[in-house]
């Protein structure tokens, strides 16, 4: 519980995640718990064990771009505050997407795509955050390589679900 209320302030901008005590256990429960939750969110728009390979695809692909830009940073002896921080983020938005995505999936209502696209928004701004800080570069540049990280390990994990 103690972790919980350590990484919640960094769902709101405040914290640095090098700040934040890195815990192995703590990562394995965020890469479960946002493993189910992304699980659900899949599992109503495709296949179920398409979906089941799209989260695994995902989680690993997302531990594998963070130690990719952990280490040309040369800062890889982070890398279990780093995925924490960013699975922990995730996490706390997937909460509030989760209904948001059951709602516009049942009503088409364009207040639903509004709330999505916020959701969604919360999640890229927490990401170009977190890259800001962790790698000490301008908005700018954290913003692309937010975009990246988001095309890596979601955009990839959904493309290779198309392919199966």
């Amino acid at each position: 519980m103690d972790l919980l209320i350590e990484y919640l302030p960094l769902c709101w901008f405040k914290n640095h995640p090098w700040q934040l005590t890195g815990s192995l256990p703590f990562l394995k429960k965020n890469a479960i718990f946002g493993g189910i939750l992304k699980f659900l969110m899949l599992a109503n728009m495709i296949p179920v064990h398409e979906a089941f390979f799209a989260v695994l695809l995902n989680i690993g692909l997302v531990l594998g771009f963070v130690a990719a830009m952990l280490s040309l940073n040369r800062t890889m002896h982070n890398h279990t505050q780093m995925v924490s921080a960013l699975l922990f983020c995730e996490n706390v938005v997937l909460i509030f997407c989760v209904p948001v995505v059951a709602w516009f999936t049942v009503t088409y209502d364009w207040l639903s795509y509004t709330a999505f696209i916020g959701v969604i928004s919360w999640n890229f701004a927490l990401i170009t955050y977190i890259m800001k800080r962790v790698l000490a570069i301008d908005v700018f540049a954290s913003m692309v390589i937010a975009f990246l990280y988001f095309v890596s390990t979601y955009g990839i994990a959904y493309s290779f679900t198309l392919l199966f």
